[in-house]
């Protein structure tokens, strides 16, 4: 299975999409890693076998930014920086499909 590509949902690139808006309004949320995981899935470029095992990667070590009280998680008024950053990553949906192509590739 080396070598393989993916192409990121409809969904994912929504979530990416809204996030760098969301990123571009309150100036917060991600690294430059994240806006440029960002760009990739908004515009639906293929993603590496690497960059899945990072996605899954990443979303196993964030999860834990749900639970921030600071600001709100899934909001377009008040968003987390976290919430942001969750998204420029694909958000759940993207969290769901790297969990699943990494999982075939361990195979």
């Amino acid at each position: 299975m080396a070598g393989q590509h993916f192409t990121p949902t409809l969904k994912m690139a929504a979530n990416a999409r809204r996030g760098l808006r969301l990123r571009e309004k309150f100036g917060c949320g991600g690294t430059d890693v994240g806006v440029r995981r960002a760009h990739q899935l908004a515009e639906r470029r293929d993603v590496s076998e690497a960059d899945v095992k990072a996605m899954a990667s990443y979303f196993a070590r964030h999860e834990v930014d749900k639970q921030g009280a600071a600001h709100q998680w899934n909001s377009n008024s008040d968003p987390s920086a976290g919430f942001i950053a969750w998204l420029l990553w694909g958000g759940d949906a993207g969290r769901t499909w790297a969990d699943a192509k990494r999982a075939k590739l361990a195979d």
